[in-house]
């Protein structure tokens, strides 16, 4: 019979941020990854400077400032006369003592592959790609494990006396659990796709274009624009009916300084739709399983906070659960102390990007072109100096974490000269 003391379902950045953790702090784990490598299609690419803390915890900063990447100091948005004004600049942080002051944009499987890496070097940590866990394993009312199927098509089960679900917000475990979830109204979805990006185009600065009943968010990547179109709830089946090319004139009106270059998308193969949820769960844990991240709180795209939050509860639940862990005690009351460290950040991150909704709900229920920015945007820019508010909250959200005492080692030196950052 297979054997460990904490399965982690899913080995996105919680599931892997916590398996590292948890090896350092002499548990032994194993983290199960349903795909056979990390470079599988990831929308979320930013890595806020509080998440950047802990990896300078974890010794892991120098290497990580060697990964591809651009950085984000900036945050425009339109104004009535039709230029663009800031309303964030994540320059603002140093003077409050932030190390990083700024949101690296790298691809998401350069930083999983960095932290398996890490964990690779701990004799407890255990990372087996390519098996996806099917079911619950449930033995005297209590979660004990699950079963789970590789690649090859092989079964099997493992046994632990915790499983942690970080398999995101269409969690199986989570679904088979019972927890009950308040579940938020949201009017619009995000599409993503890319178009290329030239070396003298817009370094920095995330922008929002609005157009009529849509817009766009353009995040500068190190050699393309990731661009977000957000457009009402349920029209994806209608966008995809009226064509690319339909598509391309609405992309070009929106963006006309990529107007020569949407001839890169192909086809609305090329645009992946994501339906935006925003929900909790009211509780995080049955006897045996615990939730965090994604499968505890899915979040909306909306200032790209949910990974930062998801590693965040990751930090936390190792801090808090290693000891019991290795002393093979853990209860519900200890899996509830998670739940109460972590439950007001998500509140008041959710809280936060409900009100930052308002500002892009009512243009695209109304179809028409934005009107007059919302309550939190209008007070951003009448008052300048509310400015480091909204990219402290964003950058380093409610509650940030940072790494337990026995997690923490030197700095590892990077591999050679560091890659140039945009």
């Amino acid at each position: 019979m297979e054997r460990t003391t904490c399965c982690v379902v899913g080995g996105g950045p919680a599931g892997m941020m916590l398996g590292l953790l948890l090896a350092r702090g002499g548990v032994d784990v194993t983290v199960l990854e349903k795909h056979g490598d990390f470079r599988h299609d990831f929308r979320g690419d930013t890595v806020h400077p509080a998440t950047l803390a802990v990896l300078d915890d974890l010794g892991l900063g120098e290497r990580f400032a060697e990964l591809p990447q651009s950085r984000v100091t900036e945050v425009l948005l339109p104004d009535a006369g039709g230029g663009l004004r800031r309303i964030g600049d994540f320059g603002q942080l140093g003077r409050l003592g932030v190390r990083h002051p700024y949101v690296a944009i790298v691809p998401q499987w350069d930083l999983l592959d960095l932290l398996a890496e890490a964990g690779r070097a701990e004799p407890t940590f255990h990372l087996r790609m390519g098996t996806e866990a099917t079911s619950a394993i449930r033995e005297r009312g209590r979660v004990a494990g699950v079963a789970y199927r590789t690649a090859a098509g092989a079964v099997g089960e493992i046994r632990a006396d915790l499983t942690v679900a970080c398999d995101g917000r269409r969690s199986r475990l989570r679904a088979a659990s019972g927890l009950p979830v308040t579940e938020f109204d949201i009017p619009f979805d995000t599409w993503w796709f890319r178009l290329s990006r030239r070396k003298e185009e817009q370094d920095g600065v995330l922008t929002r274009r609005a157009g009529r009943g849509c817009f766009a968010v353009v995040i500068p990547r190190e050699d393309y624009f990731q661009i977000g179109y957000v457009a009402a709830k349920g029209t994806d089946g209608q966008l995809r009916a009226r064509g690319i090319e339909v598509f391309r004139r609405e992309v070009a009106g929106l963006l006309p300084e990529c107007a020569d270059r949407v001839g890169e998308l192909n086809s609305m193969d090329d645009v992946k739709h994501l339906e935006v949820k925003l929900n909790r769960l009211r509780r995080w844990h049955v006897d045996g399983l615990l939730c965090i991240g994604d499968a505890a709180h899915a979040m909306s795209p909306v200032g790209g906070m949910g990974i930062n939050l998801a590693v965040q509860d990751a930090v936390a639940t190792a801090a808090l659960l290693a000891g019991p862990l290795r002393g093979g005690t853990v209860t519900t009351k200890d899996l509830a102390r998670v739940r109460r460290r972590r439950a007001l950040p998500t509140f008041l991150v959710q809280a936060l990007q409900r009100i930052m909704h308002t500002d892009l709900a009512g243009p695209i229920r109304s179809g028409t072109q934005a009107g007059p920015p919302g309550p939190l945007i209008t007070a951003f820019l009448r008052f300048p100096a509310l400015h480091v508010l909204p990219v402290y909250l964003v950058g380093m959200g409610f509650r940030p974490e940072r790494a337990p005492a026995f997690a923490r080692r030197a700095p590892v030196p990077g591999r050679g000269a560091p890659r140039s950052v945009r």
